[in-house]
């Protein structure tokens, strides 16, 4: 079997041994080594364990005839455009489980119309990763918020039954105010922007 393991490992900056720490139980470099050259067979097991590792599908780790691959023709830094050392390519997105996406219909704050927001579903005991994000939040009757999470009191509500308590979100248009939402299920933090230049 054909695997991307190296390929994968490298455009997430890892090392052998960063890969193999991450293992679940952990291994050493060397077998990680063999498994993406071929040297040793890379089973299901293996390949599930590595893609855990590598925070990525076990399907991505396979290389399949059709499936096309975009290889990095440069690498961009303050000292400008320069070739890769090494080949590489780039890793296509994929969403985590149970993300959601926002599909932008008119330009707001820093976002343009046609953009597509991806969003990881947080709930209330995780809020507090989310400050100072760019976040969707459900309000009554179906409808949405979609604003800048800039504070969070945990209050009454928050303290005792694994409530939200109170977020304070400012809207992303021009002049709008801050806006307090109490309790809400689940929030949706941003976490990856999808443009076309």
């Amino acid at each position: 079997m054909i695997t991307a393991i190296r390929d994968v490992r490298r455009a997430k900056g890892l090392t052998l041994e960063d890969v193999a720490r991450r293992c679940a139980p952990p291994t050493t470099a060397q077998t990680i080594g063999r498994l993406e050259t071929g040297t040793r067979t890379v089973s299901v097991g293996w390949l599930n364990r590595i893609a855990a590792a590598l925070g990525v599908e076990a399907a991505d780790l396979v290389t399949l005839p059709d499936r096309a691959t975009l290889p990095v023709a440069a690498l961009l830094d303050a000292g400008g455009a320069h070739a890769p050392s090494q080949p590489q390519v780039a890793l296509p997105p994929a969403p985590t489980p149970g993300a959601v996406a926002v599909a932008v219909t008119g330009s707001v704050g820093d976002y343009r119309a046609g953009d597509v927001i991806w969003c990881d579903m947080v709930d209330p005991a995780g809020f507090a990763g989310a400050l100072n994000r760019d976040v969707l939040v459900p309000r009554p009757a179906g409808r949405f918020l979609f604003a800048r999470l800039i504070g969070r009191d945990a209050g009454a509500a928050g303290a005792g039954a694994g409530g939200a308590g109170k977020l304070h979100l400012l809207p992303l248009g021009p002049g709008q105010r801050q806006q307090v939402l109490a309790d809400p299920p689940w929030l949706a933090r941003a976490t990856r922007l999808v443009r076309d230049l």
